[in-house]
């Protein structure tokens, strides 16, 4: 089970994109403003989660990270919260790694993963 069904409930949608192009973020219509970097979904749309599930579709998207199936992603935000359990300082840098590579991260927190 991938990193989106297993936190989000979903499949990856088919033009999901972990970093969307920021001249094809949809306008908030009622206000006029743009989505603020950390709201957009993974289709461009305005999400509360749209920085985890687009976090998600990064680890999705990494073999590396294919096996790993207690850490839990949130957001704070624009800081990625990252919470559960790996095996090695290792893994842990490069989930750290992968998602501060994702739009809109401007923090990564990893304070709450314990390595086992």
């Amino acid at each position: 089970m991938g990193w989106l069904q297993r936190l989000f409930g979903q499949e990856k949608p088919e033009d999901a994109k972990v970093n969307p192009d920021p001249t094809l973020i949809a306008d908030n219509s009622e206000s006029g403003e743009t989505i603020p970097l950390e709201r957009v979904g993974l289709n461009g749309e305005y999400d509360q989660s749209g920085l985890a599930k687009r976090v998600a579709l990064a680890f999705d998207e990494d073999s590396q990270f294919d096996e790993i199936d207690s850490i839990y992603v949130a957001q704070l935000g624009s800081s990625v919260v990252l919470k559960g359990e790996v095996a090695t300082q290792e893994i842990l840098a490069q989930l750290v790694e992968t998602a501060r590579g994702v739009s809109g991260a401007t923090d990564v927190q990893s304070d709450e993963v314990s390595i086992v």
